[in-house]
């Protein structure tokens, strides 16, 4: 009896360890700088950093709305700044952080676009920022 208990214990560890290292990753688009300031030409698009305060303050791409996706609110910040109805154009500095961002909104239903090689290659293309 006891034999079968850790038999079916080990079985449901396997299963849930197997449910959670398997999550389906979001569903975005990346893309490069001029693919991405064409989108955002769209009213339509809204327009997120997910860069620090600090970082956001030294210089962002116009019309933006800064929530730090490091912050443990991020989640709930999005739902109430964000609408579900229009896409999203997602950044950070270099793309690690934007596509962090960009897999917590695709899988709460946002559609979501995201800068590939983030600011720093908007930047380094010339592209407008403000202060």
């Amino acid at each position: 009896m006891m034999f079968k208990m850790n038999q079916l214990a080990v079985g449901l560890f396997l299963f849930l360890s197997s449910l959670f290292s398997c999550q389906q990753k979001g569903d975005f688009k990346s893309m490069n700088v001029d693919d991405f300031d064409n989108l955002i030409q769209n009213e339509d698009i809204q327009r997120l950093d997910v860069r620090t305060l600090a970082e956001y303050s030294e210089g962002h791409i116009a019309k933006t709305i800064n929530i730090n996706v490091m912050d443990d609110s991020f989640a709930s910040m999005a739902d109430s700044l964000l609408q579900k109805d229009k896409p999203v154009a997602v950044y950070c500095r270099s793309g690690k952080r934007s596509k962090k961002a960009a897999n917590i909104l695709s899988e709460k239903g946002y559609k979501v676009f995201e800068l590939d090689k983030g600011f720093n290659s908007w930047q380094e293309a010339g592209k407008e920022i403000e202060h």
